[in-house]
């Protein structure tokens, strides 16, 4: 059974940094492309990140380009989320995912599993 569980959330004022951190088990971690995707309320799911199996290609989505840095260590089966530079906006809920099998960097329907989310809450 595959588990993906997500940590690091939690308030911060706008500026500050957090570092989320998504550890994976019963899967073959190393043989996924891995991105992350938040939900704020009332809003669409959507992916802001996305990086390889391999991490040689990577993804962000406009409002986090610059701020925040994904990263991987498939030693560890862990996933990271570097965010800096925190604003209100980014207030959400943070999923790691795991992709379909030839699928890199596609939309919610194209994720094979989930992780249980992680709530980020940024304060002015």
């Amino acid at each position: 059974q595959v588990h993906m569980v997500e940590s690091g959330g939690g308030l911060v004022q706008a500026g500050g940094s957090l570092r989320l951190s998504c550890t994976a088990s019963g899967l073959s971690f190393g043989d996924y492309h891995m991105g992350w995707f938040r939900q704020a309320p009332g809003k669409e799911r959507e992916r802001i990140s996305c990086l390889s199996w391999s991490s040689s290609r990577i993804f962000y989505t406009d409002p986090v380009k610059g701020r925040f840095t994904i990263s991987r260590d498939n030693a560890k089966n862990t996933l990271y989320l570097q965010m800096n530079s925190l604003k209100p906006e980014d207030t959400a809920m943070y999923y790691c995912a795991a992709d379909r099998s030839g699928v890199f960097c596609g939309g919610a329907e194209t994720v094979q599993y989930w992780g249980q989310g992680t709530q980020v809450t940024v304060s002015s």
